[in-house]
């Protein structure tokens, strides 16, 4: 399958060096079709955010990071379409809608969700969603 959704613990990866970067970047330098949904410019604001006033970044790298996230080569899928299959999924699974939203792009276009979100990964793998999930270094 070459469907894949990445999530902002993926998508983070790209920018910051962190544990799991190497294959995270692996995967932006793929020929994969990589489809997210729009909340991940919100969510990679809110981690910008984060590490700025953690004194980890700056501002102005910040501003670089999300000004490069505008034009990477994503397939972006509106939030409002996927809200309802997110929100049956959150209720399904007991997780978040935030991470159920990528969830939704997954099963909207029959591909799988890739992500470093242990907790999310976990709650998913042993269910009837668990084909749906993939960890950053399990990628063929």
């Amino acid at each position: 399958m070459s469907r894949y959704v990445v999530d902002a613990s993926v998508a983070i990866k790209w920018f910051i060096p962190e544990i799991h970067s190497e294959d995270a970047l692996r995967m932006r330098y793929s020929h994969y079709r990589l489809h997210v949904p729009a909340l991940i410019t919100l969510e990679l604001g809110n981690v910008l955010a984060k590490k700025i006033r953690q004194g980890e970044l700056t501002r102005a790298e910040g501003d670089m990071i999300l000004k490069e996230l505008k034009h990477l080569p994503l397939q972006r899928h509106a939030d409002e379409r996927l809200f309802a299959a997110a929100y049956q999924l959150a209720l399904d699974t007991q997780q978040s809608v935030y991470d159920c939203l990528y969830l939704a792009v997954a099963k909207a276009i029959d591909g799988v969700m890739v992500t470093v979100d242990h907790k999310f990964y976990s709650s998913l793998t042993g269910g009837s969603y668990g084909r749906r999930v993939l960890w950053v270094e399990d990628l063929p």
